[in-house]
């Protein structure tokens, strides 16, 4: 696949805007992780040509951003599906059936590790752990987090997606298109942040037995006792 384009969709408008991140920061080039996906939201992907507009606005070298750029797997330099779907392989999720629900999207997708399906809709990347083992195995569609999955609700999850039906994460937020939630990345908000995410049970099981029993965190200043 050619490294450039050839055809960038990046704007005045969207040089603009990265001239508007970098005012936030003191220093302008700490704007750069936000400016990167704004340009993954306008190009779908991280390009030569973001990438030297990036430097531009910030005064950076090509070389520097894309040091930066290839350093995090968030910012993908191949295009990216309408859906970023990632499945997490790390240990807990693995044991618990990640790498059955990772095979089992291969074979109905049709694609590789980190390939989008022929229509554009889906790209499937196995991830990292992805925090959240409580609730392994875990999926991720455009950062959204997926619970207690099985290859039966991950491959009905895919076809949801592909037939355009909205879906909604367990947590609350409704899923977005790649390009949308890498313009909310790169801070620019929908006004949706109040769908998601919540804390499930797994997870405030500590703070619910704390209520329960009466415990609380030491405040720094207590003696421990002897004995």
């Amino acid at each position: 696949m050619p490294y450039s384009t050839g055809d960038s969709k990046i704007t005045d408008a969207t040089i603009a805007e990265m001239r508007e991140l970098a005012a936030r920061y003191p220093v302008g080039r700490s704007a750069l992780l936000p400016m990167l996906h704004l340009v993954q939201s306008v190009e779908g992907r991280v390009t030569p040509e973001g990438i030297e507009a990036c430097a531009d606005v910030l005064g950076l070298t090509g070389a520097e951003v894309s040091a930066v750029a290839t350093f995090y797997t968030m910012y993908k330099r191949r295009p990216v599906g309408d859906y970023h779907v990632g499945v997490c392989t790390n240990t807990l999720c693995a044991v618990m059936g990640g790498d059955l629900i990772f095979d089992r999207l291969k074979q109905h997708l049709d694609v590789g590790n980190d390939e989008t399906t022929e229509d554009g809709k889906i790209t499937l990347e196995h991830l990292e752990c992805n925090a959240a083992c409580d609730y392994a195995p875990v999926m991720m569609v455009n950062w959204e987090f997926f619970d207690d999955m099985t290859p039966e609700s991950a491959t009905q999850l895919v076809d949801d997606l592909r037939d355009g039906t909205e879906v909604k994460s367990p947590r609350g937020a409704t899923i977005c298109t790649w390009r949308e939630a890498e313009r909310v990345l790169a801070g620019y908000p929908d006004g949706r942040a109040d769908e998601g995410p919540t804390g499930g049970k797994a997870s405030l099981a500590g703070l619910r037995l704390a209520r329960e029993r009466n415990w609380s965190a030491p405040n720094g200043s207590e003696t421990p006792k002897e004995g």
